[in-house]
């Protein structure tokens, strides 16, 4: 249908009727949000409308607005090759909507304007495209609404976008306009309502290919960003973070300690349970830190890893926030910054519990300090086998309390996921003795440990565990939930070739009295169908037709554990069954 509404649109789009020209620009503007890259043959037949009514002297001011924001969202969704040929046509117009007086034509001209920027040099593909002719005009025109002081705050925002887009992508074709643009920036960093904007400007041209060089401004304009660290206002210190760690990574070499110092001095507050996502953001910032400068990390030994300590106690830290807080402790061990060593901070994670000063009311505490542990252990290998030795004592010991317990079977689990743990001949034994334990969060925690440990060597630990699911009906459960997680979390490739015995044990379980037993088996068969659902669904689809009421319910509840929020391989075949 499109070249059909094309061939009917690009007529009326020179109309005398300012109302249906208007008309054809909505509904090209909903083609190409419904349809990304829909106009890729019809461009060429398209631009000299669009032209005409920017160039037209009796054309409304919203008809040129409808007219900008159509080019801007055909240009957003379209390679830039396919415009490279009417560059040269649309220039002009467009630089002269960003002088236009109405100042709602000027800003939707600035953002036509960034987005040619891009089409003109497309910095993440290769082009040969010559920008040169264009860059006068696209930086004259933006500068002038740069550095004027009067004009609207959607004006003066755009022109800030716009020209970090220019300097981000044009940056070394600008030569002696270069220095005098990025004090205007930093004029910008210091005024209240401009800096947010200036400061996602900035971080733009600090990611920039090209690696601008911004040294003329850093010296004054990294303190400014470290102030904004302590403003009320989420989304300036969001960005803040975003732009400081990005000049951390790309420009190491031209900032100061006594920068690195101003950074630093105003983190603390940051990291904290109230906000996890600003949290996050300070400790990738860390992280890149550790990586970039590690000499500086000897100043986070006091208030920051109290934080950062605190907060992996906190039983909000899940998700990306925890996964940076990981990434953020192997890097920082690998530094071997004075008093922060492998040792030293595993002192500093597992102290309260050991010392019973502090106790830890919730059990995420232990499973965020036990990954702690595996990512120090699995960046420092060779620490490996002296500490999981020691967990393995701490379980054993019947003075040990339970808290205790609990973080050396998680922490097990946590490093035999990623280290294989066979060579620790008594760690079976260990495990399947913590089973009988009175307290529930440990049997708990052991069941998951062995399901973890299995994944690090399932030639090892998987017929181990089915074995034992066979011979010990009183730690079947248990040993169910083990199974669970390996099928969760273990390679397709890995437990392929244990598929079918698999699938035979669960099935002779699946008509168990007991409903939580059940429960758990039907989740192991929905997650196992998932590993090869052209073989497995119809299998499960037949236990439908079972005498049992027990194995139909099983299979009823593992189709729903067959459901993911993210496309799967087996969505087709679920929809033939469950229609």
């Amino acid at each position: 249908q499109v070249p059909n509404i094309v061939k009917a649109l690009h007529k009326q789009m020179k109309e005398k009727s300012v109302k249906t020209r208007q008309c054809c620009f909505n509904m090209l503007t909903e083609l190409v949000n419904v349809l990304p890259g829909a106009l890729t043959q019809h461009v060429p037949v398209l631009v000299p409308g669009i032209i005409f009514s920017l160039n037209d002297k009796s054309s409304s001011s919203n008809l040129k607005i409808d007219a900008l924001s159509c080019l801007y969202v055909i240009l957003c969704n379209h390679s830039p090759q396919v415009f490279h040929p009417h560059v040269q046509a649309l220039v002009p117009p467009v630089v002269a909507c960003v002088g236009d007086p109405f100042y709602k034509i000027t800003s939707e001209a600035l953002l036509v304007t960034q987005q040619l920027v891009k089409v003109i040099r497309p910095l993440d593909q290769p082009s040969s495209f010559d920008a040169t002719p264009y860059i006068k005009d696209l930086f004259t025109c933006t500068i002038k609404r740069l550095k004027a002081a009067d004009i609207d705050q959607e004006v003066k925002e755009r022109a800030i976008s716009c020209m970090g887009q220019i300097i981000c992508s044009l940056g070394d074709s600008l030569g002696t306009d270069l220095p005098s643009t990025l004090q205007i920036f930093l004029e910008r960093l210091k005024n209240e309502i401009t800096r947010l904007t200036t400061v996602k400007a900035m971080t733009l041209i600090a990611g920039s290919p090209l690696k601008i060089d911004l040294r003329p401004i850093l010296g004054e304009g990294v303190p400014i960003l470290a102030s904004f660290l302590r403003k009320n206002q989420r989304a300036l210190k969001l960005g803040t973070l975003s732009a400081l760690d990005i000049l951390i990574k790309n420009y190491s070499d031209s900032l100061t300690a006594a920068m690195i110092d101003a950074v630093l001095d105003e983190l603390p507050p940051l990291i904290s349970e109230s906000d996890m996502h600003v949290s996050q953001m300070a400790i990738s910032f860390l992280t890149t830190l550790a990586k970039v400068y590690p000499s500086s990390l000897s100043k986070i030994s006091g208030s920051i890893l109290n934080e950062l300590i605190g907060l992996v106690r906190s039983p909000l830290l899940q998700g990306g926030a925890l996964s940076a807080m990981l990434e953020f402790f192997q890097a920082l061990v690998v530094t071997g910054t004075n008093n922060l060593g492998y040792m030293d901070l595993l002192r500093m994670l597992t102290g309260p519990v050991y010392s019973q000063s502090t106790a830890l009311t919730h059990k995420q505490s232990y499973y965020s300090i036990a990954k702690c542990v595996a990512a120090l252990t699995r960046a420092c290998p060779k620490e490996g086998p002296a500490v999981v030795g020691q967990f393995i004592q701490d379980v054993k010991n019947s003075r040990s309390t339970d808290s205790i317990r609990l973080l050396a079977l998680l922490s097990l689990g946590e490093v035999g996921h990623h280290i294989d743990l066979s060579g620790q001949l008594e760690l079976k034994s260990v495990i399947l003795e913590a089973f009988s334990s009175p307290s529930e969060e440990v049997k708990s925690a052991a069941s998951y440990a062995l399901g973890s440990i299995s994944v690090g060597n399932l030639p090892e630990y998987l017929p181990f565990v089915l074995q034992e699911i066979t011979s010990q009906p009183k730690r079947q459960y248990l040993l169910l939930h083990s199974l669970k997680e390996i099928i969760s979390s273990a390679s397709v490739i890995g437990l392929k070739p244990y598929v079918e015995n698999i699938w035979a044990l669960l099935l002779k379980h699946c008509e168990c009295a007991e409903e939580g037993t059940r429960n758990v088996v039907a989740e192991c068969l929905g997650k196992l169908t998932l590993i090869d659902p052209e073989t497995l669904l119809p299998r499960l689809k037949g236990y439908l037709a079972s005498g049992s009421s027990y194995a139909r319910s099983s299979v009823v509840t593992a189709v729903k554990f067959t459901i993911s929020d993210h496309p799967q391989p087996i969505d087709p075949l679920l929809k033939n069954c469950i229609g």
